[in-house]
């Protein structure tokens, strides 16, 4: 690693267009779009890839329900259909696999009011879901397609299959965008060093090695690690955002890839590639011990066991736990911060980042190249600040 001093260029020539803290699926896609554009390029993260949340295993990507449409919901649509094509075209460069299928999503219905209220859903899922070239389906059925998965007990007043879910390799993506990365010219990647302190009235980033990096524009897209970052920079009556842990276990099973997902009070079922079959996950608030699972995964793998018993005796390869961002105002927290013009912030996802971040990280590069931040207004810096209470 160069010294502080040859990394810093006077003022007006930045040692990098572009900055990105954090190497999670949200860094990655804006430091790819950026370069793409022909920034110069420069991804930190403080330990790996993938460290954060978004290593895990589980790579549900579900729609909001087709209910009370609006902006949220309709910017997650397109980017849930988008993202298919944008996986494909990275797949063709690259010669990997992000494990992607549009599997779609099983949801048993439990109560006979669910019934009426899931069959309304049907009827806004043809209004809603649906684009010039091709629509998604929201049909309820007496019974499963595959017939145990899930077992009958669990669907009294039968299932809704969704047609538009889909699910991904959280960590084959990652390589994807990894690769895909490291194939732009001007692009630097350091792992291990993490940003320590951001002054963006200088334009200068100080990393945990004492490197002092100078820049263009910093976008923070660090997981639970840019909270506090933005708190040194805005002082706010309450944090921007937490961590929420996250459990998550793998399976091995012989379950046929193409099954749809299950979904049913908290618990996904999620099958992969190779006989892999994802369990998750827990969403806590408060937790002793961030490191490691415990008695609620065992509990989650336990009722995913009782729902699909294919996956009765099938052993547990990986069991997963880490830190979700979650931002005050619960949706992702995009774009540029209002008293500081180079710099954005692309965190607080929590269970959604996968299925937007390509979608939001278009949006702020937009932005930041002079264009509008074209998201829902519930996503932008300035209404999380007025949420958290700005001091």
């Amino acid at each position: 690693m160069p010294n502080a001093d040859s990394r810093v260029k006077p003022a007006g020539q930045p040692a990098v267009d572009l900055l990105v803290a954090g190497g999670g699926v949200m860094g990655l896609w804006t430091a790819l779009f950026a370069a793409q554009r022909g920034l110069s390029v420069h991804l930190v993260d403080r330990r790996h890839i993938g460290a954060g949340a978004s290593g895990g295993v589980l790579g549900a990507l579900m729609p909001h329900l087709p209910d009370r449409w609006n902006a949220k919901k309709a910017f997650q649509f397109a980017a849930l259909v988008s993202i298919e094509a944008e996986i494909a075209a990275l797949e063709a460069e690259t010669g990997l696999s992000a494990g992607y299928r549009r599997s779609g999503r099983l949801i048993p219905v439990t109560k006979p009011q669910n019934r009426e209220t899931a069959m309304g859903h049907a009827r806004d899922a043809r209004a809603v879901w649906s684009m010039p070239d091709r629509s998604f389906a929201f049909k309820v059925l007496d019974a499963a397609p595959i017939a145990g998965w899930p077992v009958a007990e669990t669907m009294p007043h039968g299932l809704v299959h969704d047609y538009l879910a889909a699910r991904l390799s959280p960590r084959g993506l990652l390589a994807v965008l990894k690769a895909a990365l490291e194939r732009q010219a001007k692009v630097t990647i350091t792992q291990g060093v993490g940003l320590s302190v951001v002054e963006p009235d200088a334009g200068l980033a100080h990393l945990d090695d004492g490197t002092l990096l100078s820049f263009g524009h910093c976008v923070l897209a660090a997981g639970v690690e840019t909270f506090p970052l933005l708190q040194s920079l805005t002082p706010l009556a309450k944090p921007a955002g937490m961590g929420v842990k996250g459990q998550a276990a793998l399976l091995r099973a012989s379950v046929d890839p193409n099954l749809p997902v299950v979904f049913a009070d908290g618990l996904y079922i999620v099958p992969h590639e190779n006989g892999a079959v994802a369990i998750g996950s827990t969403s806590e608030n408060t937790f002793a011990d961030a490191q490691n699972t415990d008695g609620l995964l065992d509990a989650l793998i336990q009722k995913a066991r009782l729902m699909a018993p294919v996956l009765a005796d099938a052993p547990v390869i990986e069991r997963w736990t880490g830190l979700r961002p979650k931002a005050i105002g619960r949706e992702p927290m995009v774009g540029r911060h209002p008293d500081y013009a180079n710099l954005s912030l692309m965190t607080g996802g929590f269970k959604v980042s996968f299925g937007l971040a390509h979608a939001l990280a278009r949006a702020v590069l937009n932005e930041i190249e002079g264009g509008t931040l074209d998201v829902p207004p519930s996503f932008t810096v300035p209404a999380h600040f007025e949420e958290a209470g700005r001091i």
